[in-house]
């Protein structure tokens, strides 16, 4: 049977937008730039995206155009090793993972967009809020999210996920946009921006590695790197072209979006009576925000939009969740997409529904368990495709381009040499944040770079070749 793929550049170029701008992008994004020093922190935000997240971004384009194959079938195919493959399994458990979370959230957002109509939650969305986060109400619309998810998987990639994302991320930023320039003239604007998008360098420079970490971390998460998403997605290239130009335009929109977001947040909570903005942070997108609607003339007709938007943004993304899972079992197992996706779907139904009734294992889930898994995910794709595809990645990475293989040399230095040290160091930070243990910076970043190094030696000497074994 012949493997499916994207009609064409458009439909590849919105699905991984559209993996990369979900619920991170839309609310949490706007927040870490208010509370790290706004437009200064977009400074460093953006220089993460183009030295790490951009490169990341073109590891995973380049594994999964090579290869032709899902992560599990890629590294083993590209490297002739079981034993590759075997790592590559680790976007397995992160798609199931990170649906079983992420579709609890999604659900939470269902609840609020079908009582918008009505503005059942405006009279005190705190309580609300409260009695729908956790328990029968919130596993109930976890199965619709789901199910919902399932639906656009189950099309397959061309009449499933094509023709969704294809839809949904233009109406997602038209709606955006529309948004954005209505909340420019309510009465708190200004002072929203000003909020929002003021040059605070003090806060950089007092905190520098804080927001460093969370510029990266937000980079990384943003631009759905790391858990094979992005290997999925380039395996359905049927043609080539140029990655380096798929990779920046993903990267430019994902932040365009990010940031009309904010436009449109920061606005409403600025002129609503009673939302203490500095320190609703981003948990107030189901308060603060429903609260501002409530005072707000039309604000039933605003809170149906907004809720879709977030909504159609979250989908765009689980998509992408469940497309991991689905693709290793259609490629290595050779089940029938429709068998698989209903399959994975009953799995994430238990394990989202557990995470519906458990704060606590939903909050390790969408915690430290998510962030080992994607920046060790990552860490595994840029060392292997730097040193186990080496001179054939950077041939792949020049394929379809008018750059010489000397650009592509650079980012194989950049991914192979640079990547790794500041992978681990954030990975050490994150851990040893996670452990309460205090260890200075200096001592994380040495042993970041040992082990950087090591890993990297071990790889490259240890190089396999030869046909995989099957």
């Amino acid at each position: 049977m012949a493997r499916e793929s994207w009609t064409g550049r458009i439909g590849f170029v919105l699905a991984a937008v559209g993996s990369a701008v979900g619920l991170g992008n839309l609310w949490r994004f706007p927040w870490m730039t208010a509370e790290n020093g706004g437009s200064a922190f977009l400074v460093v935000y953006l220089g993460i995206v183009l030295a790490v997240g951009v490169p990341g971004l073109l590891a995973e384009f380049v594994l999964g155009r090579r290869s032709r194959k899902s992560p599990v079938g890629a590294l083993r195919e590209l490297s002739g090793s079981r034993n590759w493959g075997h790592v590559g399994l680790l976007s397995v458990v992160a798609g199931v993972v990170l649906l079983s979370f992420y579709s609890v959230v999604g659900g939470w957002i269902l609840r609020y967009l079908v009582a918008s109509p009505t503005g059942a939650y405006f009279d005190a969305p705190g309580a609300y809020f409260d009695s729908i986060a956790y328990g029968p109400e919130a596993a109930a619309f976890h199965v619709a999210f789901l199910a919902a998810t399932a639906g656009v998987v189950y099309g397959g990639v061309r009449d499933g996920i094509e023709r969704a994302t294809t839809v949904m991320m233009p109406v997602i930023a038209i709606v955006l946009v529309g948004m954005a320039a209505w909340a420019s003239g309510l009465a708190g604007a200004g002072d929203a921006y000003a909020f929002y998008l003021a040059f605070d360098l003090a806060t950089i420079q007092e905190n520098a590695v804080d927001v460093a970490l969370a510029a990266a971390g937000q980079a990384l998460f943003t631009l759905s790197v790391g858990a094979g998403t992005m290997i999925t997605y380039a395996s359905y290239v049927g043609e080539d072209r140029s990655l380096p130009a798929d990779a920046t335009m993903v990267a430019v929109l994902n932040t365009g979006l990010g940031v009309l977001a904010g436009l449109v947040v920061f606005p409403l909570l600025f002129s609503t009576p009673g939302v203490d903005v500095a320190t609703s942070g981003p948990g107030a997108l189901f308060v603060g925000v429903a609260t501002a609607f409530a005072t707000l003339p039309y604000g039933t007709l605003l809170a149906v939009g907004f809720f879709a938007v977030v909504a159609l943004a979250a989908l765009s993304s689980s998509i992408s969740m469940l497309e991991i899972v689905v693709a290793y079992l259609v490629d290595e197992r050779d089940l029938d997409r429709k068998r698989a996706t209903t399959g994975v779907a009953a799995v994430v139904l238990v394990t989202g529904a557990a995470s519906a009734f458990s704060p606590s294992l939903f909050s390790a889930l969408a915690g430290p368990v998510v962030d080992v898994v994607l920046t060790t995910g990552l860490l595994a794709f840029v060392v292997f495709a730097a040193w186990v595809v080496g001179a054939d990645a950077v041939e792949e990475f020049a394929t379809g381009t008018r750059y010489t293989t000397g650009l592509g040399d650079a980012w194989r230095v950049l991914i192979g040499v640079a990547l790794p040290p500041f992978l681990l160091f954030t990975l050490g930070v994150g851990l040893l944040d996670a452990a309460g243990v205090d260890a200075p910076t200096w001592q994380v970043a040495v042993a970041a770079v040992v082990v950087a190094a090591a890993l990297v030696a071990g790889v490259a000497r240890r190089r396999p070749s030869g046909p995989a074994e099957h």
